[in-house]
Order: C-alpha cells, then structure tokens, then sequence
C-alpha cells in the first residue's frame, strides 16, 4: 500500500499486520535481529540504514559489541527442554555470553530471573554493560524446577560488529524540521516495542503523500545508545532546524492517553501536543519530566535542549504488562494504534498551519455583506457565529492559532474553516510567515 492509497481512517489495521510480521524477531541493541527489522520496514518506507561501528566514541559512551544468538535452552535429567528460547526470545537475559555446561539446580538459580508478584508471565531482563548470562521464565516456571542437574546452553556472540539504524528526510519548503524519534532494539514485545515503529513507519507513507511547509527527519534508533549514537552525528543540525520533536513508543494499546513533557514543559512540541489532548482526549495522564525512561532522556538534556516531547497510551512502567511476556499481539489492538496515530496526524497538521493571523479591518468586520453570517438559524448558527468572532476578537497579529483556541476553547481542527473564510473574504493576513522559531528546553 502506497501513501497516495492510504486510507487514513483505516490505516490500525496496517499497522497491526505490520505489528505481527515484526513480533518474532528478537531484537537487541545491535545484531541481526535489528537489521531484520529495518529491512522490513524498508520494504514500505525508503529508510536509509547506517552502521557504527563497535568501540566508535559516540558523546561520552562508547558503541557496544555485536550480540547475536541463535539457541539457548534448560535441559533437564530427562532431556526435556524446560526453558526454551526458540519458544519465547523472552527466556534469554538479553546480552548473554556463551555457555554449555552441567549445573545443580541451586548453583542454577543465580543466573535464572522471574517475577514472584506475576508468577505467570516471563519477565525482559537485558545485561547490555557487564557480561553474564541467564534465564528468564515465569515465577511458577522456576518453582517446578526439580533438584538435580540442569544442561544450561546458549549459543551466542558477543564481539566487535556494528550498531544499526535508520533515517528518512522528508523535505520541505523549508529547513525547519519536525522530529520524530522510535526505537528497535526490545525482543517480542508489542506495546513498549513495535507500535512506536510501525506507527512512524505509517505517519511517514502519510507525510510524504501531502504538501508540507516543513522538513521532517524520522529516525528508528535502538533505544539510549541508538539516540546518542545518531545525537553524535548529528546534533549541531538537529540543533539549529528542529522546532518540535516526538518520542514514539507504547502507543498500541486501547487505555488513555499519556503524556510527557520536554525538560522544562515550554517548547513548541509541548505546546501543540496539550492542546490537541486537551480537546480530543480530555482524560489523558500528564506525567512529570521526572518520571522520563525513553530516549526524551537524550534528547532533552542539558546541551541538546531539543524541543522533544512524547504521546503515549499507557506510558512506559506504569502498566502491569510493562517489560513482560504479556506485553503481546493481545494487548495492542488496531483500534489503539488508529487513534494514536489520529492524534499525532492532529499535531502534525497543527504544526503546519499553525500561524499568527491579524484581522486588516479597522474595528469589528461586518460579516453579512461578506456572506459570513447565516442567514438561515440552525441549532449550531448561533456557536459558529460565536467562534467566528472570538476567532476575530483575538486575531490581533500576537496570537497564534493555539493561543486562540486555548483561550476561547475551541479545538484548532475548528479554527481551520474560520481561517479559510476569513481569508477568502480578504479579512485576514497572515502577520507572521516563520511562526515558530526554536524554543529551549
């Protein structure tokens, strides 16, 4: 399916078979799995790919060794596989070294991982900066392990390769750029993994098949290293053209929305995101700067100061199926991922036609003569003609469109048709062409 084909009030349903070719991998922060990953996504975006190579200096960290795995497995007495990566790619300690040998079952549990207060789901564990290796498996998994000795085998590697992303320029009129940023780098998890990809994936097709003022850079990193890493490259550009950026990730399940700020809450990204939630998802959860975890991290602080915020459904650490075997193809639905991908296309036509209008008629216009007052009363005739002219009372040259709906209370999606009849009637101008310049964090 082509962006000209897109049909944006069913695009969930793409998304979620997009979801589901993606959930087998197992993703790390470098490896095949990522590699995988990016092809596939390439086949419906033209992505460019980049590799970095291990031990390159990226900022004050360093790119990590390559990991890659093809088998790991328990075997008991008996020769049964207890635990068993090739079922779930969860089972493994993401980062495991290799190893095949004999253990008792009580020399076994320092290196098995499981959750007593969820004894049914298998939890993600990962070991990205010291090298070990173990197993994840579910609580009541572990307490029916049998005494006796155990065959642990993983067959991995851990050296020197490369870290893989992606980045996709779409250009505009202008260098200005809008940002948005997702991660690959988590095995099969469907919320707090794939739906940030594949929402961006399909926000791109839509994009590129529309007319744009702005240049948008869209970026598929692994999480923390992959956005340092393309900070490093990157960031004196990023710097000077972004005005507003975005955090995608757990933006596939069907509870509330959530949101969080840029360092300090106050730049451009901040601004349009709360006004398009307060006006389309009055219930949404606004969390804390403090309460960050995603690459926001990175781009929001000190020096990078990048205007970047995030929409989420249930945001990161605060569902229970956060980081688990549960966090699957049943929690994420296409009817989630729709509306989160509703809401960011609100923000991005909001970002393109936000402006500063400023009414040329000295004192109130009279609408009539222009055909901008009805002529026949309807039950809605009397709230149109209202928003018309608290539009007017406010376009004054000071506000923009979001300061105008943020003080009469309409949503901007409103204040588009005002805009345009008021502009076909030769009453309004536009009194600023760059409206946004870059904000600090």
């Amino acid at each position: 399916m082509t962006a000209i084909e897109m049909d944006c009030s069913n695009v969930g349903k793409y998304m979620y078979q997009l979801l589901k070719e993606l959930f087998p991998i197992c993703r790390s922060i470098t490896g095949e799995g990522v590699r995988e990953t990016l092809k596939i996504i390439q086949k419906h975006i033209p992505i460019k790919t980049y590799e970095i190579p291990s031990g390159t200096k990226v900022l004050d960290w360093e790119v990590p060794k390559e990991w890659n795995i093809k088998d790991a497995y328990i075997m008991d007495e008996e020769g049964n596989k207890v635990v068993d990566f090739k079922k779930n790619n969860l089972h493994i300690v993401g980062y495991s070294t290799p190893v095949d040998k004999i253990l008792k079952l009580e020399d076994l549990q320092s290196h098995l991982y499981s959750i007593e207060e969820q004894p049914e789901v298998i939890p993600y564990v990962t070991s990205y900066y010291m090298e070990r290796w173990g197993f994840c498996l579910s609580h009541n998994q572990r307490k029916n392990l049998k005494d006796g000795s155990y065959r642990v085998y993983i067959d991995s590697s851990l050296k020197d390769g490369y870290l893989n992303y992606a980045e996709l320029i779409i250009p505009g009129r202008t260098n200005k750029e809008i940002f948005f940023s997702t991660y690959i780098c988590h095995p099969s998890m469907a919320n707090n993994e794939l739906s940030g990809p594949v929402l961006l994936t399909y926000l791109a097709k839509w994009i590129m098949s529309k007319p744009r003022e702005y240049t948008y850079r869209l970026v598929f990193v692994p999480e923390t290293i992959g956005s340092i890493t393309y900070l490093s490259q990157n960031y004196k550009e990023m710097k000077e053209n972004i005005i507003a950026g975005y955090n995608l990730t757990c933006v596939g399940d069907d509870r509330a929305y959530s949101f969080m700020p840029s360092r300090y809450g106050n730049t451009y990204a901040d601004r349009v995101a709360l006004n398009v939630l307060w006006h389309s998802q009055p219930d949404f959860i606004k969390y804390s700067y403090l309460e960050r975890g995603s690459d926001e991290r990175q781009y929001c602080s000190p020096g990078m100061d990048l205007p970047v915020a995030s929409i989420m459904r249930s945001k990161y650490g605060e569902y229970p199926e956060y980081h688990t075997s549960l966090d699957n193809l049943e929690l994420v639905s296409s009817e989630g991922l729709q509306g989160s991908f509703d809401v960011y296309k609100e923000c991005i036509e909001l970002i393109e036609r936000n402006k500063k209008y400023k009414i040329k008629c000295l004192g109130e216009p009279q609408l009539g003569k222009r055909g901008l007052y009805p002529t026949l009363s309807t039950k809605d005739s009397g709230r149109l003609v209202r928003d018309m002219m608290n539009f007017i009372a406010y376009a004054d040259g000071k506000n923009d469109l979001i300061d105008i709906s943020n003080i009469t209370g309409v949503p901007v999606k409103n204040l588009y048709p005002i805009v345009e009849k008021l502009e076909s009637s030769g009453l309004l101008a536009v009194e600023v062409a760059e409206v946004m310049q870059y904000t600090e964090c």
